[in-house]
């Protein structure tokens, strides 16, 4: 019988009402995600993602981006509220900033974009606008992407993607239903491929692979 994969101590940075967070952890909760959030932190003092975390006793921190000058001053704070925790994975669930990775959370820090990245992908592309350019655009088929970030907005290896067709008569918010629906099922999944050391990344992509042996 092989020994169950260790727990993945893992930070949440978000930016609004925190669903994907609640997603997450009743994932964590039911069993199915080896991981503990160890701490959410927020980039808008009055974020509803905090609230959720503080009714688990999880620790919640807002670092409101508004007070910080630019963004490196505003990575140095998140940084050093993330130092304490020992965090082995960054998940960005809504977090509406670009978070630096500086060396230490290469391969370590994941997004959820709600399209087909590289599609509809970048700066200024998020929330809402993301549906509003899909509709725009008149593609057919549109999705979720769930990736390891680099430098850059909605960009590094990607680790898991669905699409969904884009229907006749659809609104923003018809289609927002249904690409949520993935990204909920998507964040776990990748969540757990990575806790079960499942995950490889070479050369700006990333591949599956058979889970280490035990001890």
């Amino acid at each position: 019988m092989s020994a169950a994969p260790a727990r993945l101590r893992i930070a949440v940075l978000l930016s609004g009402n925190g669903t994907s967070l609640e997603n997450l952890l009743e994932h964590i909760e039911s069993g199915d995600v080896p991981g503990e959030v160890v701490v959410v932190i927020s980039s808008k003092a009055n974020a509803y993602g905090l609230e959720r975390a503080r009714r688990r006793g999880i620790p919640a921190i807002a670092i409101p981006r508004k007070e910080h000058a630019d963004p490196d001053a505003f990575n140095d704070a998140l940084h050093a509220a993330l130092a304490p925790y020992e965090v082995e994975l960054v998940a960005l669930l809504g977090f509406l900033s670009l978070f630096q990775l500086r060396g230490r959370y290469e391969g370590r820090a994941l997004n959820v974009h709600p399209a087909l990245i590289p599609a509809f992908s970048g700066t200024g592309f998020y929330g809402q606008r993301v549906y509003e350019a899909v509709l725009a655009a008149g593609v057919k088929l549109t999705g979720a992407t769930v990736h390891f970030t680099d430098d850059e907005y909605d960009h590094g290896p990607i680790l898991l993607q669905e699409s969904v067709p884009v229907e006749p008569g659809d609104t923003p918010n018809t289609l927002a239903a249904r690409v949520t629906a993935i990204e909920r099922r998507l964040v776990p999944q990748a969540i757990r491929l990575i806790a079960e050391g499942r995950v490889e990344i070479k050369d700006g992509c990333t591949r599956l692979v058979d889970p280490p042996e035990p001890n």
